[in-house]
């Protein structure tokens, strides 16, 4: 997370470093019902459709259960991370538990790519010798697929545009409700055509839809995972309306990365040759930070440039950008 730096030379008086800290957390909304809900339907229909998927011969219907339990596991996973992120914090855990929240998108993520992979596998075995499917209750099943996975869908959002987290399981339900649809599709299909090659040919299909639409929440929270600067906040724009505060010479140490998946935080060393400006320009500029950019929790320390200040992660104070 945020780097400590040892500052060991004396100042006087006047010349002394000031760190002031804004805490804006703001509290994430509570989706408990929502996950509930959708935890519920999901659940019992995963077992309908895997015994309907069974006595159907059908392995886009079995591969769709499957898709659907992993999703079950996703909710459960997210719900307990949206829980956890409202942890104050406490302990060893000075940010409190937020994070957690990005380690549930990024764990949905994997969970949506291995159930891909196992859909695509059963599907490709199928091809050399595709079995007679009861195309009928293919469709009748996989058209409650869709009913229930729309719901669950339209339950996250509302909540999915400003939260990675909820926007995995938001993902999460409208890709299932793309899986069901195409199973609808090759049910029909198969029952005026019968040809059951169209049964795993459309798990392949899906299989695709649903990497595609994966691959930004994979990308995203691999990039939160790993301290990156949040999409939605460009680094060159807080760092021009950090030099263009008044009284401020230069700044260094510029440090911006997600707490979660809804909450940003930011440090910054400000040089002053004034001196501390105060508290209320401090809160002005945590207020304006908080407002243009979404950086909830700032922390910022005032130096008078009279020493050499070099940040600890960069050689001999060379300042080195990685996009």
């Amino acid at each position: 997370m945020a780097h400590h730096h040892e500052h060991t030379h004396s100042h006087g008086p006047d010349h002394s470093s000031h760190a002031h800290s804004g805490h804006h957390h703001g509290d994430p909304n509570n989706h408990g019902r929502a996950f509930v809900i959708a935890i519920a339907l999901n659940s019992i229909f995963v077992v309908v459709e895997f015994i309907y998927g069974f006595i159907a011969n059908s392995t886009a219907l079995m591969a769709d259960a499957g898709h659907n339990l992993s999703d079950v596991l996703g909710l459960l996973l997210a719900w307990g991370a949206a829980i956890l992120a409202r942890k104050a914090p406490a302990g060893r855990y000075t940010y409190g538990l937020r994070n957690t929240s990005i380690l549930a998108a990024l764990a949905n993520a994997m969970f949506l790519l291995v159930a891909c992979g196992a859909i695509a596998w059963e599907a490709t075995q199928r091809f050399s010798q595709p079995p007679v499917v009861a195309g009928l209750m293919v469709t009748l099943v996989a058209t409650v697929g869709i009913v229930i996975n729309g719901l669950s869908a339209w339950l996250f959002l509302k909540g999915s545009k400003g939260d990675l987290n909820i926007r995995g399981a938001y993902l999460h339900m409208v890709a299932d409700a793309a899986v069901s649809f195409g199973v609808v599709l090759a049910g029909v299909a198969m029952m005026f055509t019968g040809w059951y090659w169209l049964d795993p040919v459309v798990s392949l299909v899906i299989v695709v839809v649903i990497v595609v639409g994966t691959w930004g929440l994979l990308r995203e929270s691999v990039q939160l995972a790993l301290n990156a600067v949040p999409a939605h906040i460009e680094v060159s724009e807080v760092d021009a309306y950090l030099r263009q505060c008044p009284g401020v010479a230069d700044i260094h140490d510029l440090h911006i990365w997600g707490m979660s998946t809804t909450e940003s935080a930011l440090t910054v060393h400000l040089v002053m040759s004034q001196g501390y400006p105060g508290d209320a320009f401090m809160d002005e500029i945590m207020q304006t930070l908080e407002e243009r950019f979404s950086i909830q929790h700032s922390t910022l320390q005032v130096e008078q440039g009279t020493t050499d200040h070099a940040c600890a992660l960069h050689s001999a104070g060379r300042l080195r950008h990685v996009d």
